[in-house]
């Protein structure tokens, strides 16, 4: 009851606001650690992030529109929540060798003549997505990716049903 009446108090810019934060932060931690401390992300990594970054453009977009288009926009934002946690989970499970990865997990993509491919080959580094790059007490990203999407997913949907002024009844 004390919840619900702190997020009715809650406007649907603030729940973007707070939307965006999060992901910025999410994909401010996931640069970080590949550019501050070298862990280099695998495709499936890569496309964890876009969740993050449809989020923000969602995010901004409802900053400027009525209520009733930002409780539909905190919504679709959880689904795009729902569709990351999705990603993740698929990533776990390769990572745990639930199932394979897609066929560009350890690949990358080529273009160019046969001794680009094979400079290309020779200099990059081949990062497989069944290998976490890190983990803390056994979890690897992909798997603290799958809880908070799945949290801000539920959060996100809940703010859409309560936050703000309620519709006369």
């Amino acid at each position: 009851m004390l919840y619900t009446a702190i997020m009715s108090r809650f406007t649907l810019r603030a729940v973007a606001v707070m939307q965006m934060a999060v992901s910025v932060l999410s994909l401010a931690a996931a640069y970080t650690a590949q550019y501050g401390f070298n862990l280099q992300p695998c495709i499936l990594c890569l496309y964890q992030r876009v969740p993050f970054a449809v989020v923000i453009a969602l995010s901004i977009i409802g900053l400027f529109v009525p209520a009733r288009a930002a409780r539909a926009l905190v919504a679709l934002s959880g689904t795009v929540f729902l569709a990351g946690a999705a990603i993740a989970f698929f990533h776990v499970g390769v990572e745990q060798h639930w199932w394979e990865g897609t066929s560009s997990c350890g690949a990358t993509l080529h273009q160019g003549s046969i001794e680009d491919l094979r400079a290309q080959i020779m200099g990059a580094p081949i990062v497989k997505c069944d290998t976490p790059a890190w983990t803390l007490f056994g979890v690897s990203m992909a798997g603290y990716n799958l809880v908070m999407s799945l949290g801000l997913a539920l959060a996100s949907f809940y703010a859409a049903l309560n936050a703000g002024p309620k519709k006369p009844s």
